[in-house]
């Protein structure tokens, strides 16, 4: 039998589950005390996720969609990449797009039903949320086929999760950053479930990694709750897309400890063993059990820190709340510069209605 091609998709976890190394850390990463920030980083999320749970749960804002156990994975594309690259994000990677600056209070203004969140602070380039599933995969690639054309060093990266990993739209864009050698990072965050569809029941691919094969695209699979392995396949990505090297696809392997969003109730579709699980491999306990090991980290460190981020978070929750309310008329105002007659009938009749009101 002669064999057309052969492939490989390379494994990389260098914190186990309990904190401990289960491999040589790589150079960039060994020195602990470099990555406190990081963690740091990875617990205000895990704050500000909770209490914009807790704001939804009373009223004071809509449908979210919790980040609560991916915040290695988030953090970590996050903190590899340059302010001049560009993030097309889907609906729930905030820990990425607070290190580009976007603010939380931003994301509550969103979810909570006003646009104006998706003019956020952090590079104007980047791309706003996108609940449509996999669509912004499409626009990362397009925005790395202009920097080839221009001849920057610049990268995109795109997110989607392991449903969004079937979708045309992520084939479409791993096909168009292979044929053109793009500098396209494609992340699949495989949580293990879309919404309540299982991992195992949307796809036959062994990994969602090799997807990207097909394409001609560097392929990596993750252990995503392990921050320093997030690190070092997003270097490896990021260091081969900037040398002309092309596009990468990188599966981060975590898991969604929350519902899939505050409108979903888990409880009916996971099992309660399935999650207990999961929280044993959860990234902020396994980083937190590795800096207090190497001596860079402890409980009154953890302790004053998490008040100052229940402090930050709670500004950020009040400006939010504070944030006056857009007249009914900005829904149509901003939707054409000549609105058509049949949009100026309907903004004066709610303009009518409200004041009956």
């Amino acid at each position: 039998m002669t064999i057309a091609a052969q492939f490989q998709i390379e494994y990389l976890q260098y914190l186990g589950p309990d904190g401990k190394a289960v491999a040589e850390l790589p150079q960039a990463f060994r020195d602990p005390a470099a990555l406190v920030p990081l963690f740091k980083q990875m617990l205000f999320v895990r704050t500000f996720d909770a209490k914009a749970i807790a704001l939804q749960r009373t009223g004071k804002r809509g449908t979210y969609a919790s980040c609560l156990g991916h915040e290695a994975t988030h953090v970590g594309i996050g903190a590899s990449m340059r302010p001049e690259d560009v993030f097309a994000p889907s609906y729930r990677e905030y820990g990425a797009q607070f290190m580009r600056g976007v603010k939380p209070r931003e994301v509550l203004l969103y979810w909570g039903g006003d646009e104006r969140g998706n003019d956020f602070s952090g590079p104007k380039h980047d791309y706003p949320w996108c609940v449509p599933i996999a669509t912004q995969c499409l626009h990362a690639a397009g925005a790395a086929l202009a920097f080839k054309l221009r001849g920057e060093p610049r990268v995109a990266v795109t997110c989607c999760g392991d449903g969004g990993s079937s979708k045309t739209d992520t084939y479409a864009a791993i096909n168009a950053a292979g044929a053109y050698r793009l500098p396209f990072v494609q992340c699949i965050i495989n949580n293990g479930w879309a919404i309540s569809v299982p991992r195992s029941a949307q796809t036959g691919a062994q990994t969602l990694a090799q997807k990207g094969l097909a394409g001609g695209l560097h392929c990596l699979q993750v252990d995503g709750n392990d921050l320093i392995a997030v690190l070092e396949g997003m270097r490896r990505a990021m260091t081969r897309a900037r040398a002309g090297e092309g596009g990468s696809v990188i599966e981060f392997l975590t898991y969604r400890l929350h519902d899939h969003t505050t409108a979903d109730d888990a409880r009916r579709y996971r099992s309660e063993d399935e999650v207990k699980a999961a929280w044993q491999r959860e990234p902020v306990a396994r980083l937190r059990t590795f800096l207090a090991h190497a001596g860079v980290w402890n409980e009154a460190q953890e302790k004053a820190w998490t008040e100052e981020c229940a402090r930050q978070v709670d500004a950020e929750i009040n400006a939010y709340l504070e944030t006056p309310v857009q007249p009914v008329t900005a829904m149509f105002d901003y939707l054409y510069a000549d609105p058509p007659p049949d949009l100026l009938a309907q903004r004066e009749m709610a303009l009518a209605q409200e004041k009956q009101a």
